[in-house]
């Protein structure tokens, strides 16, 4: 594992100073009069209407619920927990959503920047090791303008952005610089089975791409002494039943586009959820030798940084 015991210092910090995290926060804001903050490219102005916009959400963030997390990676949660923020829905449509109930609806509280910068200061208070922001690609406007205040009223955690993959690269534009670590999911290795499940087009294209840039800015994932991330890449992938996901070209390509060092977590957690019932192939939960499988395909590969 790379380790880095030197004192630690988030990465916006260095964008805070000469006063271009708060000019990269109006970008973003700007940005939502045309939106092409998504890869759906709806170009809605969402601080006048929600009409044909897929995320459904305006010029404030929806907050479905926040607070530290035991469940997420090891190097996120470590022993005091990962400061999840859940934001209210997503730009990608999955049948199997097993956060249907904020993915797909409008539950959860609407918050002002200064609101949500309060949410990520009173994380770290908690003694969270970061703060992780849950299906952030829709509000990434907003977070922006919430981590520029929070910065300047001390926010010092890593910031993670947990997202579903499927980023423009205007976005990720605006983050060089500001984001810590990067989550992204690879769900999928063929765009077609994306259409199918998830509902977007050139899922594969758009996702390979984003995960190319993220890897460009932050490098592999590094953990400090205690095995706590820093910085860096980690990807999560969910194993779909009858191999659906398309795994072995998801792994292929990390091993060979990306870094054979990728912290990858192979994830097995699947269940029908949502709308799955509606797709007799996605009726069951993967067996555990598809489940081991996986894991060898992985390690095929060339991966080496296995979790799962």
């Amino acid at each position: 594992m790379t380790a880095d015991n030197a004192p630690f210092e988030p990465a916006y910090l260095a964008r805070l100073r000469p006063g271009e995290l708060e000019a990269r926060a109006a970008s973003a804001r700007a940005r939502l009069k045309a939106c092409d903050l998504c890869a759906r490219y709806c170009r809605v102005d969402r601080l006048e209407t929600l009409r044909g916009c897929a995320c459904r959400v305006g010029g404030q963030a929806r907050v479905g619920s926040f607070g530290p997390h035991h469940g997420e990676e090891d190097p996120l949660r470590g022993r005091s927990g990962s400061g999840t923020i859940f934001f209210t829905r997503c730009n990608l449509r999955c049948v199997y959503c097993q956060n249907r109930d904020i993915s797909q609806t409008d539950a959860g509280t609407a918050v002002s920047a200064p609101e949500l910068a309060a949410i990520m200061l009173s994380l770290q208070a908690q003694g969270c090791h970061n703060i992780n922001l849950v299906s952030p690609t829709h509000v990434v406007a907003q977070s922006l303008e919430a981590v520029a205040l929070a910065a300047q009223a001390g926010l010092r955690l890593p910031l993670v952005y947990n997202t579903g993959g499927f980023d423009s690269p205007e976005t990720l534009a605006l983050l060089d610089g500001v984001v810590d670590i990067y989550m992204p999911d690879m769900k999928y290795g063929a765009s077609r089975v994306a259409r199918r499940y998830s509902k977007v087009r050139d899922y594969t294209e758009v996702n390979r791409a984003a995960v190319r840039e993220m890897h460009r800015q932050v490098g592999d994932l590094v953990l400090d002494g205690r095995g706590i991330a820093r910085r860096g890449l980690l990807v999560r992938h969910l194993v779909l039943p009858g191999e659906l996901a398309g795994s072995e070209a998801v792994f292929r390509f990390l091993a060979r586009e990306v870094s054979e060092n990728t912290y990858l977590n192979i994830m097995g957690q699947y269940r029908p959820c949502h709308k799955a019932v509606a797709y007799p192939e996605l009726r069951r939960r993967p067996t555990d030798s598809e489940m081991r499988r996986a894991v060898e395909l992985a390690g095929r590969a060339g991966l080496r940084r296995l979790d799962g």
